[in-house]
């Protein structure tokens, strides 16, 4: 394991669009040496390790939890993998920063949750917008009292039927975005759902619906409606749609996470490219991403528990999203056993 002023050698389970993506990041981040990489495809696997000169090359992902010179992996499959490979990874005394969300069911996320309460290894789901700065500034302006009593809160997180098209077979929009805003909902408040009622809409050709909306009950007595939209216009020229209000009975504040701040405007037409969460700029990746896995590096390398965000909170999101769509197939308001 790494000590202070070590280095952390990481490894990536995964090489889809979000695993290389994960690499490229932390390529060249400082205390951190990429030293293996995992995915069935061999073709896929020999590119990518190519592309970043990384030696330690596995189809299976339990050889990669084997190899002594990984300290630390990033798990960035598809939902329902989550599981099994994190309870392997925990259980092989690695580090894991698992990708949200953390798992498809409640009853999965208690057997991580399990492992990793005999791990030696640290644990941390990737909850991206906890590191967002316009987030984290809204939760400290919260925490400092400026909204008094929060009362209401309005999310939306919509982009494109493109990204949906490319997604909605693996996930729905509700559990792949609609969960980001519902955990900052739960961590703004610092409260627990007592109920949710949710409706969703399936427009297009894939598995899961395109379109959910779900109002959540909090136990601080606010409420909360979280929008998720994976079917805007191809010809939309943001990436993403996402915006919070917050009202309280105090104050009130909005957070704008969609706007990019950058418009380019090509004979090709207007984009507003992606300026905050992983943007490359002259080849280097930054952002929202790197200071997320910097921060679990620095978990590792002080010896500290990741408090941005605890399992339970991770699994307890997934609790409330897998109820939303619950109820969204009844019909029917879901209620949740008090928290005590």
């Amino acid at each position: 394991m790494a000590k202070q002023n070590e280095t952390v050698r990481w490894g990536v389970i995964g090489l889809g669009w979000f695993g290389e993506i994960h690499a490229d990041t932390l390529a060249d981040m400082p205390g951190i040496e990429l030293t293996a990489f995992s995915t069935r495809r061999p073709d896929r696997l020999n590119e990518v390790a190519d592309k970043y000169g990384v030696a330690g090359r596995y189809t299976d992902y339990k050889d990669l939890l084997a190899d002594p010179n990984v300290d630390a992996v990033s798990i960035t499959t598809h939902i329902n993998d989550h599981r099994d490979i994190a309870v392997d990874a925990l259980r092989a005394g690695k580090h894991v920063l698992l990708e949200k969300p953390m798992a498809p069911t409640v009853e999965d996320c208690e057997q991580i949750l399990a492992a990793a309460e005999e791990s030696d290894g640290l644990f941390m789901v990737g909850h991206i917008c906890r590191f967002d700065p316009r987030a984290a500034m809204a939760k400290q302006a919260i925490d400092e009292g400026k909204l008094g009593r929060i009362i209401s809160m309005h999310a939306r997180r919509n982009l494109s039927k493109a990204i949906g098209e490319a997604n909605l077979d693996k996930i729905s929009a509700l559990m792949g975005d609609g969960i980001h805003d519902a955990d900052l909902m739960l961590w703004f408040a610092g409260a627990a759902p007592v109920s949710v009622y949710a409706q969703e809409v399936h427009p297009g050709p894939c598995k899961y619906p395109d379109c959910a909306w779900a109002m959540m009950r909090l136990d601080s007595g606010a409420v909360g409606v979280v929008e998720s939209v994976w079917h805007l216009p191809n010809t939309t020229p943001y990436t993403i749609d996402a915006r919070m209000e917050i009202i309280g009975t105090e104050g009130a504040l909005y957070v704008n996470c969609g706007q990019a701040g950058l418009e380019i405007h090509a004979s090709t037409g207007l984009s507003t490219p992606d300026t905050m969460y992983w943007p490359t700029v002259f080849g280097q990746r930054f952002g929202i991403l790197r200071a997320e896995l910097q921060y679990f590096a620095n978990c590792i390398l002080r010896g500290r528990t990741p408090d941005r965000i605890t399992p339970q909170e991770s699994r307890d999101v997934v609790g409330l999203i897998v109820a939303a769509a619950e109820s969204s197939r009844t019909g029917q308001v879901v209620r949740f056993e008090s928290r005590s």
